[in-house]
């Protein structure tokens, strides 16, 4: 899974020639750093579905990766390749509006899965783009590897399975807070629930998920300093 430079073609993606014209990794580099498979263990163990024995096993087909600030875990239009557990470090999901403006639709900490899941098991070009927001240390398997280890523990399809729907419940849930809930309820339950996001992710990105402007996100923070 060694990563390789490449040069964004002229009709690369995203749409109005908005995106930078910057060299990115067409799939995470390997990073040569210690092994050390610690928290990609306890985040399968913690699961409740694989035993430490098999998370043991299963953490050795993972490799270890960089990436730098601003590299691109994927980009609009390639088909996605790497399931990635993300130990430190921040990324952005984004997707570009017709008219080339760029809207977040993901923000990954520590600890979390990284992965635009319709494209990677679909086999089918993606139309989000991620990309490291800091420094990122990970560990990324193939989708050839992923289904490999599927087929060999049962243990690791529970966990899937598990991951899947945990990711459907919480991407519905944002969807309903975008329809029921006021901006400042969906800025306030953000900083109920990850304070860290606001140390790590420009504003103008926080604004973006949440569904409104960097203003009204400026007001929002203000009023609630200072009702």
């Amino acid at each position: 899974m060694q990563g390789e430079w490449v040069t964004p073609k002229a009709e690369a993606p995203c749409i109005a020639g908005k995106c930078p014209e910057k060299r990115y990794l067409q799939s995470p580099k390997e990073f040569n750093m210690s092994p050390d498979t610690t928290r990609l263990i306890q985040f399968f163990s913690a699961s409740g579905y694989i035993s430490a024995a098999t998370a043991t096993e299963i953490a050795r087909d993972f490799t270890a990766m960089h990436l730098a600030k601003d590299e691109w875990m994927l980009r609009e239009g390639q088909v996605s390749d790497t399931y990635l557990f993300l130990e430190e470090g921040w990324m952005r999901g984004y997707a570009c509006t017709p008219d080339g403006d760029e809207v977040t639709t993901g923000i990954y900490r520590p600890g979390q899965v990284v992965l635009e899941a319709s494209s990677f098991f679909q086999r089918q070009p993606s139309i989000e783009n991620i990309r490291a927001l800091t420094p990122c240390v990970a560990w990324g398997i193939s989708f050839a590897q992923l289904n490999h280890l599927f087929h060999a523990h049962a243990e690791f399809r529970e966990f899937g399975r598990s991951r899947l729907v945990l990711g459907f419940a919480s991407l519905k849930a944002r969807m309903l807070a975008m329809v029921t809930q006021t901006a400042e309820q969906r800025y306030a339950s953000l900083l109920q629930n990850h304070p860290e996001i606001f140390q790590h992710v420009p504003l103008k990105h926080i604004a973006s998920y949440l569904g409104i402007t960097d203003t009204s996100l400026s007001r929002i923070r203000r009023e609630m300093l200072h009702p």
